[in-house]
């Protein structure tokens, strides 16, 4: 195996829209009704796959409109989400970067609007040979096509790619295409499973 694909939300860089949330809701039931029922991981999801902002938000605001300063908040104060970087996997990310054995991609689901944002705050994103993010193509994991297109676009052979992800849906997606996915569950956890198979 020559070719590692970090995701990057929750491998590398920690995401929580209660990181936001906790600050305005005053108790966790009201934060985590909201959150599944106003502002859910579909509606996200859909941002990742190429929807405006602008758009994702209006058709919230049209159908909660009780929520508009919540609503408003989700993108208008989207950086307190962050929670900064996952270091013990920036670590393994450098040694695989430092290793001229290996290539190093990226591919992540990410709203094409907020991901400039992160490229400004973590630098390790300059590390990568390339980062495929779902935002620009409009496509998102774990459909079968973006991982193709990853392959394809860096010419990577599915056999010789390993894919960390903290998703199970996104690490089967990678698998049904031959590319050797891994659930990332922490650092330690991954740092033994890359062992497992002779790559560090």
């Amino acid at each position: 195996m020559d070719t590692i694909i970090f995701d990057l939300g929750n491998v590398l860089i920690k995401w929580d829209p209660r990181n936001l949330y906790r600050k305005i809701f005053t108790s966790d039931v009201a934060m985590e009704h909201f959150l599944k029922e106003v502002c859910t991981p579909d509606w996200n999801e859909q941002q990742d796959a190429g929807r405006s902002l602008k758009d994702a938000t209006q058709l919230l605001l049209d159908k909660h409109p009780d929520y508009e300063i919540e609503i408003k908040a989700f993108y208008g104060r989207w950086t307190e989400m962050l929670g900064g970087s996952i270091e013990g996997t920036v670590k393994i990310l450098r040694q695989f970067c430092d290793d001229e054995r290996y290539r190093v991609y990226a591919l992540t689901n990410w709203s094409t609007e907020t991901f400039p944002i992160a490229i400004k705050q973590f630098d390790f994103l300059q590390w990568f040979e390339g980062i495929l993010v779902s935002g620009e193509v409009k496509l998102k994991k774990p459909d079968p096509r973006i991982y193709q297109m990853m392959l394809d676009n860096y010419q990577i052979k599915a056999e010789n790619a390993v894919f960390i992800d903290d998703s199970l849906r996104n690490v089967a997606g990678a698998n049904a295409l031959g590319i050797h996915g891994i659930h990332f569950k922490s650092p330690e956890q991954l740092m033994l499973d890359l062992k497992a198979l002779n790559l560090l």
